[in-house]
């Protein structure tokens, strides 16, 4: 007879997009039984419609800066659009879903005494005046520039999910997301890989912001969803926040190199002004997840692209 106390039931907001879909993936080959909510703002059915089929996966359209009252053992909160052009697009509303999102999931995660990640971003480290950035530091970010509806928005959830740990005990987890990618992206998102890989397919310009001095350090996604999961299994005393991101640095222009040729483009490279508030730097210290989720990228930038550019190759035409 089957032992069905074994499963565990997770909620996953943001469960459509394209982070969320993979975690969605992944927790269902764990065998866990899975509440999808979504309100397709960014994500998209597509990215989960090879779940449906499963009995042990559910999906509800919702929009977490309203209340939600389910039953679950764990939440991850990952809803919220991640690139400028999609939190650009209605400030106050990327505000409202990274705070009120945050408190009427913690409120849930409090009444049923649920344990809840929190997917925050390297960009509470804005432009870092500290490189790799760390931990500990406490970031340079314009709470009043184009950008602050996400970095302020995410910074503020983090101080909401702290205070509800320290008010009522909620056994909490704060993962510091660096540059994901991989398939599943949306392919007019406007961050960088994306942009670049639809771009040299179709072979058009490649934009490139700034002098493309200014670096990033790409983490695949697969590598990215196993340290949310290794992260939601920690024990209680281990809190984060915890960088989960590629150490391995790379100028905007290598990438744009790396890509044309990877992809056989003939595309050029274009330059544009940079954006405001965009930061200089980003490379993530990753010792925390090293020593306490025992974890580390596997997938080199090479092999991720070559994965990613396949799949964009399947969806878009030349």
């Amino acid at each position: 007879m089957q032992n069905y106390s074994i499963r565990k039931r997770i909620l996953v907001t943001g469960g459509a997009g394209f982070l969320g879909s993979h975690l969605c993936e992944r927790l269902l080959k764990e065998v866990q039984d899975i509440l999808c909510v979504d309100n397709f703002f960014t994500g998209t059915k597509d990215n989960i419609i090879h779940l449906t089929d499963n009995n042990h996966f559910e999906i509800l359209r919702h929009d977490i800066t309203f209340p939600l009252y389910v039953e679950v053992d764990e939440i991850y909160n990952l809803a919220c659009p991640a690139s400028p052009i999609h939190y650009q697009h209605d400030p106050v509303q990327t505000t409202k879903t990274s705070v009120h999102g945050a408190i009427n999931m913690l409120g849930l995660a409090k009444r049923i005494n649920a344990k809840i990640m929190q997917a925050s971003t390297s960009e509470v480290y804005g432009d870092p005046h500290i490189h790799p950035q760390i931990e500990s530091y406490w970031g340079n970010v314009n709470p009043i520039g184009s950008r602050a509806c996400y970095d302020e928005g995410k910074r503020c959830a983090e101080t909401l999910f702290f205070d509800y740990r320290r008010q009522h005990n909620l056994n909490i987890k704060v993962a510091r997301i660096f540059n994901t990618y991989g398939s599943r992206m949306h392919p007019n998102d406007g961050r960088v890989v994306s942009n670049f890989i639809v771009q040299a397919l179709q072979n058009q310009p490649i934009t490139v912001y700034g002098d493309g001095s200014q670096t990033r350090s790409f983490c695949y996604v697969d590598d990215l969803i196993d340290g949310f999961i290794r992260l939601m299994d920690t024990a209680n005393e281990f809190t984060g926040p915890v960088n989960l991101g590629n150490p391995d640095e790379f100028t905007i222009l290598e990438l744009a190199k790396k890509v044309i040729a990877m992809t056989n483009s003939s595309s050029q490279i274009i330059f544009k002004p940079l954006p405001g508030d965009d930061p200089k730097q980003r490379r993530p210290d990753i010792s925390l997840a090293k020593q306490e989720l025992n974890w580390t990228v596997k997938v080199k930038l090479e092999q991720g692209l070559e994965k990613t550019i396949a799949y964009f190759s399947s969806i878009i035409k030349k």
